[in-house]
């Protein structure tokens, strides 16, 4: 007699206990989901269609004690824990196979207290939940440059985006954050109330507990700024870096540019005629006055011309949407990250040469000035550590065709393995960390050990365990 195949989650969820799962169920606001029901497979599926995995059970959470519940569950049955937020997790650890998924995207609610000059959002967020609702006051926090990212994840890793090089990462700009912890309590984190578990989460990820709520400080950002967004030809590369070099040399902290290189795509507001081309392009904003922006960004124009120029004033929540449709739900991706010394000739022509052989066209190399306020801070202050490079090349695969993946992931990886071969790359960004292929010390440099500390303190069990996270330390 034949037996039948089962996922994972089919069977871990066969090996708890029935009673223990009815009754978790019975004191859960939100729903727990279980393999065999009808709204499993879509309560599995993530942002990176490259990621096919099966829980034991999805624990959808309404507020801060389902999370209690579910965490306590977990430790209690010995299940890997994954935290689903409000949005991407390109490298897929928001859901695993045969645990349980603490899902945080129903708590989304953002409140904004003007008196303080801060925003509170609920783990659940999104860029554009938070955008939302400080907008209504002219105000902003620095968080990343697509709406539809999901705030946990962006800022427990790091956090760089339009306002990075004013008002730092986003985990710079958090005042506190409340977190439920291995052992199921709850606590507030900042500097002044366990300011240990507070420097560990700034920059930690997810390997110390699951934030609910972070509070940002908030700044007079909008609603109008300008964005600059030019895109040229492969073959004026050599003209458009020599430009970018001399402008990133004095540019000023309100203002940023992100260079690219890409292939021009299949949009009206391109030529036709080069559609499919290689290209580079420029996207960068500022916020200070719109009638300077000609003078800010004109010197990046000279000697070249654009093959098109989607620059202009815009409001605030646009500019931080408007890559949201190069990102859509259920593509594949791949993301890699490397820090740079200095820029050079030779990232200029990795980045041409791996843009020619990009197995898909949607795929991108960026390259991020950051320096500014980032570099501020000391590397010890945060768990964060990489703040003194100056600039970092991201590889983007991006491809829609499962017969590729093979082709996508070796193409990413041999364009980080170039960047590394030369003297002026190092280290790892956690919110572009590949699949986790190198060890946690490339993220956290000198303050790994004080990061190991932390993990062995409040999650000795490792109960949050997926790859990327730091083990506890274990006795001999």
């Amino acid at each position: 007699m034949g037996t039948v195949d089962r996922t994972p989650g089919e069977e871990t969820f066969a090996l708890l206990s029935s009673e223990d799962v009815a009754s978790l169920a019975a004191d859960f606001a939100g729903e727990i989901v279980r393999p065999s029901d009808p709204t499993y497979n879509d309560s599995r599926e993530i942002w990176n269609g490259m990621i096919d995995r099966y829980p034991a059970l999805v624990a959808r959470c309404s507020g801060v004690a389902d999370v209690v519940a579910a965490v306590n569950f977990a430790r209690e049955q010995g299940l890997e824990v994954a935290v689903r937020g409000g949005g991407h997790n390109v490298a897929g650890t928001a859901v695993n196979d045969g645990g349980l998924v603490v899902d945080l995207s129903e708590m989304n609610a953002v409140r904004v207290d003007r008196g303080t000059g801060t925003v509170r959002a609920e783990g659940g967020a999104t860029l554009g939940d938070v955008d939302r609702e400080t907008q209504l006051f002219g105000l902003a926090t620095a968080l990343g440059a697509v709406s539809q990212t999901g705030i946990a994840g962006l800022t427990l890793n790091g956090g760089y985006g339009h306002l990075s090089r004013e008002h730092g990462l986003a985990l710079d700009n958090l005042v506190s954050v409340d977190v439920v912890t291995a052992d199921g309590r709850v606590r507030t984190a900042s500097r002044n109330r366990n300011p240990d578990l507070f420097w560990g989460l700034r920059g930690g990820g997810g390997a110390l507990g699951i934030v609910t709520s972070f509070e940002y400080e908030l700044h007079e950002v909008g609603p109008e700024v300008y964005a600059f967004f030019p895109w040229f030809r492969a073959d004026d590369a050599p003209a458009v870096m020599a430009r970018y070099r001399e402008w990133i040399a004095d540019a000023p902290r309100n203002a940023g540019v992100l260079v690219f290189t890409a292939h021009v795509p299949d949009l009206e507001e391109f030529p036709e005629a080069a559609w499919g081309e290689a290209a580079i392009a420029m996207l960068g904003s500022s916020r200070g006055d719109p009638a300077d922006a000609d003078e800010l960004f004109g010197s990046l124009l000279e000697g070249t011309t654009p093959l098109v120029d989607l620059s202009g004033e815009r409001a605030y929540v646009d500019l931080q949407s408007m890559l949201d449709e190069d990102y859509p739900d259920g593509l594949r991706y791949y993301w890699k990250a490397i820090y740079l010394e200095e820029l050079d000739d030779a990232i200029v022509e990795l980045m041409l040469e791996y843009n020619e052989a990009a197995p898909s066209a949607l795929s991108t190399l960026d390259l991020w000035h950051l320096d500014g306020a980032v570099a501020d801070v000391p590397q010890d202050e945060t768990a964060f550590w990489h703040r003194d490079k100056p600039h970092m090349l991201t590889v983007e695969a991006n491809w829609a065709d499962p017969d590729q993946d093979d082709a996508n992931l070796e193409w990413a990886r041999e364009a980080i393995a170039k960047a590394e071969t030369l003297s002026i790359a190092s280290g790892r960004y956690g919110n572009f960390p590949g699949m986790y292929e190198e060890p946690a010390r490339a993220r956290y440099g000198d303050n790994y050990d004080r990061i190991v500390d932390l993990k062995t303190a409040y999650d000795p069990e490792n109960l949050f365990r997926l790859p990327g996270n730091v083990a506890p330390r274990v006795d001999d």
